[in-house]
């Protein structure tokens, strides 16, 4: 006899089971939500790209700050006078020194709070043709010179920052003009959201094992704990099997045989 309560196969499921679906995919969008909001409700990331924006707004540098799920993003593009690295070239330009001095303080917060940064370099479809064999080649070298100028003369954190290169792979407008392929030469800079910290749960446990006290070993335990009642406790010298001599019985002297007349 099959259980009632298993709905059989060719027939139809129970009524709550629309509901109870229903009820799972909300949830799942709402943490979904949450998960991409993580960047947008971090008041430090908030406060930084407030802060880059006013930068690159006052100093007239071409480009957006925007945030999504994965952290902040940070981009640079090079228009008029803003040129960050010359033709084929991988070394930084005066004009991207000054830029990165400006919105280093911003980074360098976030950088110090955990988060790792990431360079990515962009370039346009032109050919190159020098020593770099492609514009794969350029576009990292250009990522990992801006990283090593950040770590060496910003003093940024080492184990926070990475670089990569993108080529002409990654273009934010069709290449068909030389203003498009000056939008697509860029340089971005990604500050990831905060990994969590799995350690702060070790550290505590470690802090409480510090503060209690270590329990005594058993023989000490049982030599401090005291003699129970009705319980007799042998003294140290009888330890021995041959009992003390005032404990010993005393054995009746040998009688003379009476002597009798034959």
């Amino acid at each position: 006899m099959s259980d009632p309560r298993v709905t059989l196969v060719g027939h139809p499921a129970p009524g709550w089971m629309v509901n109870y679906a229903d009820l799972m995919t909300e949830l799942v969008c709402f943490f979904i939500v949450l998960y991409a909001l993580s960047a947008s409700l971090n008041k430090d990331v908030q406060k930084a790209k407030k802060d880059v924006e006013e930068a690159m707004k006052k100093d007239q540098v071409a480009g957006e700050v925007k945030i999504d799920k994965d952290g902040m993003k940070i981009t640079i593009e090079e228009k008029g006078e803003n040129v960050f690295f010359q033709s084929g070239s991988a070394e930084l330009s005066p004009r991207m020194d000054e830029i990165l001095a400006k919105i280093a303080p911003s980074l360098m917060t976030l950088a110090k709070e955990g988060h790792d940064i990431v360079v990515e370099g962009h370039t346009d479809d032109v050919p190159i043709r020098n020593r770099f064999a492609s514009n794969w080649e350029l576009s990292t070298a250009r990522a990992t010179n801006v990283v090593h100028h950040m770590i060496k003369s910003l003093h940024f954190p080492p184990q926070h920052m990475g670089a990569i290169g993108y080529g002409e792979y990654h273009p934010i407008v069709p290449n068909d003009s030389d203003e498009h392929r000056a939008t697509n030469r860029r340089v971005v800079f990604f500050v990831k959201n905060k990994p969590p910290d799995y350690s702060a749960g070790d550290k505590k446990k470690e802090e409480k094992k510090k503060k209690e006290p270590d329990a005594p070993p058993a023989e000490d335990a049982a030599a401090q704990a005291p003699p129970q009642e009705g319980a007799g406790t042998a003294p140290a010298e009888s330890a021995s099997s041959e009992p003390a001599a005032e404990n010993a019985i005393e054995t009746p002297a040998e009688v003379p045989p009476e002597q009798t007349n034959n």
